[in-house]
């Protein structure tokens, strides 16, 4: 049996994104929390921005203000959070994985480098952005083997195609890593901290 986390908020906040991990650590936090996905393009947005020649860190902001922005109309009076996360290696901007082996091709390409894990949060309300914040971690892949690449795949399954970079850190893609510099929930996709202090401001938790 499931135990149910415990609620401090004193209203539910909506979190625009299908992400499992956000609406987890918001609600392990004690945040009530009503999660529904923005249908957003998210590859035809991106390509525009890398023409336009924005940042990692513009893009992450634009489309977590994007996807507050899509939600929040249907939600009037309540607070949206839109958030987004974009991986960066050496310029190069890695999307969630859409089979196996392109999981595969991720973690081979990234392997004994470093790369940079860009969170972005916007809140909105009757779709007007209220505050933002972007967090960045910094993140340096082991050189494993191929026959480790295959055996971690093996054990992870779909789970890979779920977050950029073929991994979640609170599992097994901790194995992956030899140094982290940044802050843990950032990695998650969302840094957390700053929100809650954000919603402390707006009173819709306890200070």
């Amino acid at each position: 049996m499931t135990e149910e986390p415990a609620i401090l908020s004193e209203q539910p906040v909506v979190l625009a994104s299908a992400s499992r991990a956000r609406r987890a650590m918001l609600e392990r936090a004690g945040v009530a929390v009503v999660a529904e996905a923005a249908a957003v393009d998210e590859e035809e947005v991106k390509h525009s921005f890398r023409a336009a020649g924005l940042k990692a860190e513009e893009v992450a902001e634009a489309l977590a203000e994007l996807k507050g922005k899509r939600i929040s109309s249907r939600y009037p009076g309540v607070l949206v959070l839109g958030a987004d996360q974009m991986l960066e290696c050496d310029g190069a901007w890695f999307d969630k994985p859409a089979d196996r082996a392109e999981a595969r091709a991720h973690l081979q390409a990234l392997r004994g480098r470093k790369h940079r894990l860009v969170s972005g949060v916007v809140a909105l309300m009757n779709g007007q952005r209220q505050w933002h914040h972007v967090d960045v971690a910094t993140l340096t892949m082991r050189d494993f083997s191929d026959a480790f690449v295959d055996r971690y795949l093996d054990a992870m399954g779909d789970a890979v195609l779920t977050s950029v970079g073929a991994y979640q850190l609170e599992g097994l893609g901790s194995q992956l890593f030899n140094r982290i510099e940044g802050d843990y929930f950032t990695i998650l996709g969302m840094p957390l901290l700053p929100v809650l202090d954000y919603l402390r401001q707006r009173r819709i938790l306890a200070s």
